[in-house]
């Protein structure tokens, strides 16, 4: 199988948005297009906020704020503080440059733009050339299951710390809701999709269970980087997910869960090399490499590894 030509990549969390950034390094915009989770867009104080498609964003505009590990460099806090004094809800971090981008995206939906042109828009404006689609335009939104009762994805996730125990998911619109055409329209003759290693349960699942993605992408090579390494996450909540639904922590489970849900789904899975003693266990062609991305060139080289692993993959 060549290396393919044209991309789709899946990302939703900051470690998507880390393996997004390597592509985008040796792809050009016409070769990926990055389609971005929404489940976990809610409004808050006012305003739409999209807390995958700014990670998205911040990471390809190099400006993510690399010692909190989210957010925009360079951030204040004037507002939120302020705002906290006077007795307003300040658990949802909002910095003062983040502000302003919410700030404009509610306006331009306000005035009647898509969530795809309200990106498109911004994006445009902070010099980013490739194209990020939300992959749907409708509203999709995660439901956490936990033993404190049904929580929004951002209250479990911030508000709760992700302290409650979680036992399942629900996405609510998701199978209502239309496939961004900006997307359908891509995977018509595209012939790779990489799916970042974010979290499979609530920043993938809400990608591809929206409405015709599976069936539009079923005649299309897909690799999967596994997002737990060494029996942890490297970002987010995903191993304490797992153990919390009697999965087991590990790479070899992700595959599994990909397997099981989605049959056919994936071609191929990446490991990091510390889990290469796992690549017998998985019923999936799997290359073991290095997935933790602390630097640039690890994102690069990550990106390079996906790619060329459509080569090795049996036609």
């Amino acid at each position: 199988m060549p290396r393919p030509q044209k991309i789709l990549a899946i990302t939703g969390g900051v470690g998507g948005a880390k393996l997004a950034l390597g592509l985008s390094k040796i792809l050009g915009p016409e070769q990926v297009l990055f389609a971005v989770n929404v489940a976990d867009d809610f409004t808050h104080l006012g305003l739409h906020i999209s807390p995958d498609i700014d990670s998205l964003t911040y990471a390809l505009a190099q400006e993510n704020n690399q010692e909190l590990g989210w957010g925009r460099a360079g951030e204040t806090w004037q507002f939120i503080d302020t705002l906290g004094s006077l007795g307003g809800e300040d658990w949802f971090r909002l910095g003062d440059k983040d502000m302003a981008l919410h700030t404009r995206r509610s306006q331009l939906l306000g005035q009647g733009a898509t969530l795809t042109e309200a990106t498109a828009e911004i994006i445009q404006r902070m010099g980013i050339k490739h194209t990020v689609a939300p992959v749907s335009d409708d509203p999709i939104r995660t439901v956490v299951q936990s033993d404190i009762g049904e929580l929004a994805f951002q209250h479990y996730f911030v508000r709760e710390q992700c302290a409650p125990a979680v036992s399942g998911f629900r996405f609510d619109g998701v199978h209502s809701a239309t496939l961004n055409p900006v997307i359908a329209a891509w995977l018509t003759d595209c012939d790779g999709i990489i799916i970042c290693p974010s979290n499979p349960f609530v920043s993938v699942a809400p990608v591809i269970e929206v409405h015709g993605f599976l069936e539009a992408a079923s005649h299309i090579p897909t690799v999967a980087v596994s997002p737990i390494v060494a029996g942890t996450a490297i970002k987010g909540p995903a191993a304490k997910m797992m153990q919390e639904l009697n999965i087991p922590a590990s790479a070899v489970a992700v595959a599994e869960h990909y397997q099981r849900h989605y049959p056919g789904l994936l071609n191929g899975f990446v490991i990091d090399e510390s889990d290469g003693e796992s690549l017998d266990a998985i019923a999936l062609p799997t290359v073991a490499t290095q997935s933790v991305m602390k630097s640039l060139k690890d994102r690069i080289a990550l990106a390079e590894r996906c790619l060329a692993f459509f080569s090795e993959l049996p036609t």
